[in-house]
């Protein structure tokens, strides 16, 4: 089994560590957040160090995830992982339904209660966060982002680095833009 290193100890971090946990597919390294040395572990797990030291955590973790919601810090981080040679993983949380057809990009992460639908496509870095929806033939771009309930009907598209917070939905055939941050609960529907 290999070791996993989590970047981010705060709640989609822990969310993530939890996950990684009820999976038993890898052993937690520890994380790595820049509230250290201050923090020094959640839970039973050691809070190793800094982000700004990534390189120094390579020999205790063959593999990495960034446990970070904010989508451009979690391309930053995740696109220094892979320089330094991280497998970046794609963490799915047992109590999530996902399509065996669905494909999923490096550095992924789908929580509990999401559904990832037949042939949906999500691209690296991804969040599909508790009780998110992604419907058949949905794509969701490199490091988007489904906040808890946010649902995307068939064949919607969710722009590179664009974010659907809690509750929100995309009808039937809808693209959201690049960047996009949808508010809380905002539906919006093919015209």
């Amino acid at each position: 089994m290999k070791n996993l290193l989590i970047v981010g100890a705060g709640g989609h971090g822990r969310s993530l560590a939890e996950a990684v946990l009820l999976s038993g597919t890898f052993r937690i390294a520890g994380f790595v957040d820049d509230a250290a040395p201050q923090l020094e572990q959640v839970w039973d797990l050691p809070v190793l160090g800094k982000t700004e030291a990534l390189e120094n955590y390579r020999a205790a973790a063959d593999a990495a995830i960034v446990g970070i919601g904010n989508n451009v810090v979690r391309e930053k981080l995740l696109n220094r992982l892979a320089e330094l040679g991280f497998e970046l993983p794609v963490i799915v949380h047992p109590g999530a339904l996902v399509s065996p057809r669905a494909v999923i990009g490096p550095g992924s992460a789908v929580m509990a209660g999401a559904i990832v639908g037949t042939e949906a496509q999500l691209g690296t870095g991804v969040i599909v966060n508790c009780g998110a929806v992604v419907d058949h033939h949905c794509r969701v771009e490199d490091f988007g982002h489904l906040g808890t309930q946010a649902a995307m009907a068939g064949g919607s598209i969710l722009g590179r680095a664009a974010w659907m917070q809690a509750g929100s939905a995309l009808g039937y055939g809808v693209k959201v833009d690049d960047g996009v941050v949808l508010k809380p609960g905002v539906a919006i529907s093919a015209s």
